[in-house]
């Protein structure tokens, strides 16, 4: 269902576990239990290495809070260490992507294999339901299916990021939060006087907190100087400290004067950087790019065959933005499909998530690499 959270009557012959992060976000998910008069377990997914100086974590301070958040609804709270599975599969699955050129997103898989993954086998196979705070919704078809749903809230919809977890995870998710906007869930955690009603956003890594990004990669990377080369041109402008420090469309932090310049290619095997100089170059733009290896949340979108040319009609994001791109889905093998988006894309790289939706955005539908 969408448009407002569950009744009771559908809730209270569950088994519900609740992810709380010490964010707003997930407090309010435990008050909307409790408004129910539910009590639901809850927990908190340990990363580290917090114990590492050079890391400015705040798992201390998040934990403080859910312990907080927990204790005013009369909850249990459990605290599971996942930092061993963290850097097993998200952080070699980003330092691999990036060290081959793509432009990977942490985040996304975070979700696939902890938040939804390593946990439900430490825990959450014990739950029916797992309760996070995503911007999300979920609702059933005639058929009985469970789809993922779009928020109201544009800038903070988490559609996106949920697009590539498996059927089963999201036959277990429920978001109780995504019919909200962000303004409506900071009114709430005011009004029943949170402890972090006032918190801002996390705005790093999934689970990591501050850590920068660029930090991140080098602290497990490195550097790895390389000249940039002006791509109509071919004249050095100067050397990057590494590839994976720079992502195709990126115009901000690049530190050459004569700028504005836009990275617009990546030679992995020589190690050079590509960029484009001037505000708007033509190089920087693609209307059309391949995807592969496409991850069906639901069910399949039918695509007609090759032969028939009949391309389905789509809304499409590559990164997270509040817009959502129109276009088509053409299926050119059975396993390899082509967006063409109805207008030219700033910053189309390789290793990027492209997230399909239905033609009014209201079902994600799934998502696929791109693979230029």
């Amino acid at each position: 269902m969408t448009g407002k959270f569950m009744q009771l009557s559908e809730l209270d012959s569950k088994r519900i576990a609740v992810l709380l992060s010490g964010g707003v976000d997930s407090s309010v998910v435990v008050y909307e239990f409790a408004k129910l008069g539910l009590h639901p377990d809850c927990f908190y997914i340990k990363i580290g290495p917090e114990d590492d100086k050079e890391w400015d974590c705040s798992s201390e301070e998040d934990l403080e809070m859910a312990t907080a958040v927990a204790h005013k609804y009369g909850c249990n709270l459990e605290v599971i260490d996942c930092h061993r599975e963290y850097w097993d599969q998200v952080t070699r699955y980003t330092m691999e992507k990036v060290r081959a050129g793509f432009t990977p997103n942490p985040d996304v898989m975070c979700n696939r294999l902890i938040k939804f993954g390593a946990f439900d086998e430490k825990r959450g196979h014990d739950y029916d339901l797992i309760a996070t705070g995503h911007y999300a919704q979920t609702e059933i078809d005639e058929a009985g299916r469970k789809w993922l749903v779009t928020s109201p809230d544009p800038v903070k919809d988490q559609t996106d990021f949920l697009a590539q977890i498996y059927d089963w995870q999201l036959r277990k998710a429920i978001f109780p939060i995504g019919h909200y906007v962000k303004d409506e869930v900071r009114q709430i955690a005011e009004r029943e006087h949170l402890v972090n009603a006032r918190r801002k956003d996390s705005q790093g890594i999934c689970f990591l907190g501050k850590i920068n990004y660029n930090d991140y990669i080098r602290r497990y990377l490195g550097e790895n100087p390389g000249d940039v080369i002006e791509l109509e041109t071919g004249r050095r402008i100067g050397s990057h400290r590494g590839l994976w420090f720079h992502t195709i469309g990126q115009r901000k932090g690049m530190g050459f004067s004569g700028g504005p310049w836009f990275v617009v290619k990546k030679d992995v095997p020589n190690n050079i950087l590509y960029v484009s100089h001037g505000y708007n170059p033509a190089t920087a733009y693609k209307t059309d790019f391949p995807i592969h290896d496409i991850h069906w949340l639901t069910a399949p979108l039918t695509v007609a065959e090759p032969a028939e040319a009949q391309n389905k009609e789509i809304t499409f994001k590559i990164r997270h933005t509040p817009e959502y791109l129109p276009g088509t889905l053409e299926q050119t093998s059975p396993d390899t499909y082509i967006i063409h988006s109805k207008t030219p894309i700033h910053g189309v790289a390789p290793g990027q998530f492209c997230v399909i939706y239905d033609q009014a955005h209201h079902r994600c539908l799934g998502s696929a690499e791109i693979t230029i």
